[in-house]
């Protein structure tokens, strides 16, 4: 047993004895040099792991959740604007988004043992996995979503006027946060039996015909104005 122990004994003695010959100008100068050079690796590792090139890597990512995601528009529209993986799954505050990176190791471990290698096991797991991201978004009052969509920029009377009212019942009161209604906004749902679906009608309004245009007048009205810009 001694040695095993033996080389860390010696590396912790060498680590906290005394320099004879170096001066201490030169340890600072050599610590800082040291610090800059850490600091830089890992920045760059960190924005590495950041990108929705990395997030794709693996087949799990790339064959299910962004085959989605490339049919909405949050990955094409008419403006020319795309939210990748990072965008809305990490914080771009530091801290947060380190700790978002210390939970994604789980994800790692995942990937290893092969936990959504097929897309039967995809499916099976999906409902866990959108859980877990619904109650991170609700815990955050939706601060991915945020960072791009803010309500005090929303123009509520080029909305629908269901959708203006929903908004301005809901959300402009805080009494419900983005993901609460927005749950497949850029993915497919899992079965949803059971699930919350976020905005519901209030009771003083059950019974009654909703205010705005059923869904083909919708997106005729859509059409138009698309045509029209």
């Amino acid at each position: 047993m001694r040695w095993i122990l033996k080389p860390f004994r010696w590396f912790w003695q060498v680590l906290w004895t005394p320099a004879g010959t170096l001066g201490l100008g030169f340890l600072t100068l050599g610590g800082f040099i040291g610090g800059v050079v850490f600091w830089g690796a890992f920045n760059t590792a960190l924005e590495f792991t950041n990108t929705e090139e990395f997030c794709i890597s693996c087949h799990e990512m790339e064959a299910n959740v962004y085959e989605e995601l490339s049919r909405t528009v949050h990955f094409s529209n008419r403006s020319g604007v795309r939210a990748g993986c990072p965008d809305c799954h990490v914080p771009h505050d530091w801290t947060d988004k380190i700790a978002r990176k210390m939970q994604a190791s789980k994800e790692v471990w995942g990937h290893v043992f092969g936990t959504i290698s097929t897309r039967e096991k995809f499916l099976n797991h999906r409902l866990v996995m959108a859980k877990r991201e619904w109650s991170r978004l609700q815990a955050n009052d939706s601060l991915e979503c945020r960072n791009c969509h803010t309500e005090m920029a929303m123009d509520l009377s080029r909305q629908s006027p269901r959708a203006a009212e929903i908004h301005t019942k809901y959300l402009l009161s805080g009494d419900r946060t983005c993901i609460d209604c927005h749950k497949g906004i850029a993915h497919e749902l899992p079965d949803m039996t059971g699930i919350d679906p976020g905005w519901t009608v209030p009771e003083e309004l059950q019974g009654e015909k909703q205010p705005g245009l059923d869904d083909a007048h919708e997106i005729q009205s859509f059409l138009n104005d698309a045509a029209s810009k």
